[in-house]
């Protein structure tokens, strides 16, 4: 098992035709792209099984919300430890592998779980989803920086980074259907069968960095000159200075990490108490007020669009300046939906459209700042590092935002997300005029 995730050993180029080396690299660019997007839609299909057949499972086995509560704490904190752990293990791992068995493994949980009944057995379970949950982003984030330079990498990431919003939009609908017409274990048991099969196909088709192809690196091939350097910079160093010193020391890294905590505050927030503030402050019904929160994964998946793409073409690679624009649109468009003189269910649905569009591009943003922070041969690590921070802030959107519901009512909720979105712009200004090397992480 061990020796299958293993990646494979960096070889000198050995394919010296251009021609071929650019059909092989066109070929598998897109092949790779459209497996890692693939896999990357299906792992939320095994992430979100659970929160749309929940309904169902409260009443028929007399779960109360304290302890669907402590499921999505515990999946929460396994799951953002999990982005570290797997980020560094998946650095020296071979993506096909890491990435398809995680999926498998997640397929398989969400089966077994579909024919449990126990509060305990759904624990147990839940809590080792999320580890396998984890082994879906590092192994891409590896995989975009190894294919895709970094003068159009900004698109590339971008165009992945929808595969969420397409699989958190596909799986209500999914799950919904089978748990009305054949109950809640089927709603658990069919995403985790199409997991497997997803899993399997990553296992058979994805493949590892261009160099064990006997391609050259993708700078090189390319002629990208700023990808060229940062590879030359990035020399193979082992684990664990790559751990210490580019990225528990790493200054950039802290900051980041920082303003991804507020990032899935504003997020988590907005995505899982948005039903409910236009239910109970302007009287909507759920279908209003869900059809109206649901313009937030829209939003979302033309906001990755427009900042990965924007990033590369209006800032040259430079991620800091589309971070910081878009943390003040989020900033806007909650004073907006928070402030606007008239319930105008257009208008609000049109600021979860906007609040999505916005979010969602640092979301994507700060990943890939992290992985270009870093060393070349750390992206895993790098990105994991920031995922472990932002589901502290999902976390922190949960039971703290509660109590802040209880005692301050809702504009004590929008005073929160309001602060977050101004302390994630400060965090950023450091990044308007950044331009990296790995020596900026000694």
């Amino acid at each position: 098992m061990l020796q299958l995730l293993r990646t494979i050993s960096t070889t000198p180029a050995t394919i010296t035709d251009p021609d071929k080396i650019t059909k092989m690299y066109k070929y598998w660019r897109v092949h790779i792209m459209m497996m890692m997007y693939m896999g990357y839609a299906v792992f939320y299909f095994t992430r979100k099984s659970f929160n749309f057949a929940m309904p169902e499972i409260i009443v028929n086995h007399g779960l109360n919300k304290s302890d669907v509560g402590t499921l999505t704490t515990l999946f929460y904190v396994i799951y953002g430890l999990s982005k570290f752990i797997s980020g560094v293990m998946s650095d020296h791992s071979n993506p096909r592998y890491f990435m398809g068995l995680g999926l498998i493994a997640t397929g398989i949980i969400n089966i077994f779980f579909g024919f449990s009944s126990s509060f305990f057995a759904f624990s147990i379970l839940w809590g080792f989803n999320a580890f396998f949950q984890g082994w879906g982003w590092p192994p891409c984030s590896k995989l975009l920086t190894s294919w895709y330079s970094q003068s159009e990498r900004g698109g590339w990431w971008s165009i992945w980074n929808t595969a969420h919003n397409v699989g958190g939009a596909l799986i209500p609908v999914v799950v919904g259907f089978f748990t009305v017409h054949y109950g809640w274990r089927y709603g658990m048991w069919v995403p985790g069968i199409i997991a497997v099969i997803v899993g399997s196909i990553l296992c058979w088709r994805l493949r590892d960095k261009p160099t064990t192809m006997g391609l050259p690196k993708v700078g090189a091939w390319r002629n990208d000159k700023r990808e060229i350097l940062y590879e030359e910079e990035s020399a193979p160093v082992h684990w664990s200075k790559i751990l210490t010193r580019y990225v528990i020391t790493n200054k950039w890294l802290w900051l980041l990490a920082a303003a991804s905590v507020l990032v899935y505050v504003v997020r988590t927030a907005i995505n899982d108490w948005g039903n409910l503030y236009l239910t109970e402050v302007h009287q909507y019904n759920l279908v209003k007020a869900n059809s109206a929160v649901s313009l937030f994964e829209v939003g979302g998946f033309f906001g990755s669009l427009v900042a990965g793409w924007g990033s590369d073409y209006l800032f040259r690679g430079e991620r800091g300046p589309m971070n910081f624009i878009f943390a003040v649109g989020v900033l806007i468009s909650v004073l907006f939906l928070w402030l606007q003189p008239s319930a105008n269910y257009s208008a609000q649905a049109a600021c979860f459209f906007s609040l999505g569009f916005f979010i969602f591009g640092p979301q994507m943003l700060l990943g890939m700042a992290a992985a270009e922070c870093s060393h070349k041969g750390a992206p895993g690590a790098a990105t994991g590092f920031i995922g472990l921070f932002s589901y502290v802030g999902a976390a922190l959107a949960g039971y703290p935002v509660a109590k802040i519901l209880e005692i301050f009512q809702w504009n004590g909720f929008f005073l929160v997300i309001i602060f977050s979105a101004v302390l994630t712009a400060f965090l950023l200004i450091p990044f308007i005029k950044f331009k990296k090397s790995v020596h900026t992480a000694k």
